[in-house]
């Protein structure tokens, strides 16, 4: 917390992600992938869409995008949604289905230091990331900032460490969770201006001024913006891809709170007492929603 902020300036501490909906182009393969690259199930048919997730609760959002094109690659959008694992053995397991559903899908692995991460990309593009946090009592922090990095981490070698033939065949019972969403924009000091100045989310750390790490209640990021492949984006066009990100809040106050920080910013918004949908400066679909 800054100086000039106050507790009604910022997201809560308890603040949670919620489900990432996607606009797909083929629902059937989307839905393949989903279940059986990444282990999750149907657990809900809503409005046509199909929500798929772990233990009955919903990670990602499915819903058909007739006539929508792809994204085009340096284009605002989704880099990545970030499902988070339990435990070593739980990582393992759905690093190796999404490896062996489709081996080209595999786009690289790190060890920042706060957790371990695998990189893959679903048949539409859309960026996934498979990751395990280590104890935040090991995390190291400079001041308000935390320290990461990308180190080495070879895939092979995690696999022959942390997977075990019990959570293979109990991959579909553990749980896992939405730990972040990553974006892409167009410049990473508007970003700034309007996911801390503006929502109330804490910044964690940057990259080289081409990347942003955001969070409430000092969790490594719940959020992040990178200009890696986007320097410069506008707006968004309607397309397939990110279609909504939900942050979930313990209470309506805090939805509310929320709302008049947008008021106040001049931000067009559209709130309903439960929730509040709004959209980023490159049309990002942004909803807070009470848990």
């Amino acid at each position: 917390m800054t100086a000039e902020s106050t507790s009604q300036d910022l997201l809560p501490a308890e603040l949670t992600m919620g489900t990432v909906m996607l606009k797909v182009g083929n629902v059937k393969l989307m839905t393949d992938y989903y279940q059986r690259a990444l282990g999750l199930d149907v657990v809900a048919e809503q409005d046509g869409g199909l929500y798929l997730g772990r233990l009955g609760k919903p990670l990602v959002h499915l819903a058909a995008g007739p006539g929508l094109n792809l994204p085009g690659r340096g284009e605002a959008g989704l880099f990545h949604t970030a499902l988070l694992f339990e435990d070593q053995a739980a990582l393992a397991a759905t690093v190796a289905s999404a490896a062996q559903y489709e081996p080209r899908s595999f786009t690289g692995s790190a060890d920042h230091l706060v957790s371990e991460a695998f990189y893959f990309n679903d048949p539409e593009g859309n960026g996934i990331e498979l990751y395990w946090d280590r104890p935040r009592k090991n995390w190291s922090w400079n001041g308000t900032e935390v320290v990461m990095d990308s180190l080495a981490l070879p895939p092979q070698r995690y696999l022959e460490q942390h997977l075990t033939q019990e959570s293979v065949e109990g991959q579909q019972r553990t749980a896992a969770g939405v730990g972040h969403v990553h974006l892409q924009v167009g410049d990473v000091h508007t970003a700034q201006d309007f996911y801390v100045g503006t929502l109330g989310f804490e910044k964690t750390a940057g990259w080289h001024g081409q990347a942003l790490f955001v969070s409430a209640g000092r969790y490594h990021h719940h959020m992040a913006m990178n200009v890696w492949n986007s320097r410069g984006a506008g707006p968004r066009k309607d397309t397939l891809g990110l279609g909504e990100v939900l942050i979930e809040v313990p209470s309506g106050d805090d939805v509310g709170a929320l709302a008049d920080r947008l008021k106040v910013a001049g931000v067009a918004s559209h709130h309903t007492g439960a929730e509040l949908r709004f959209e980023d400066p490159w049309r990002n679909r942004i909803r807070v929603a009470v848990r």
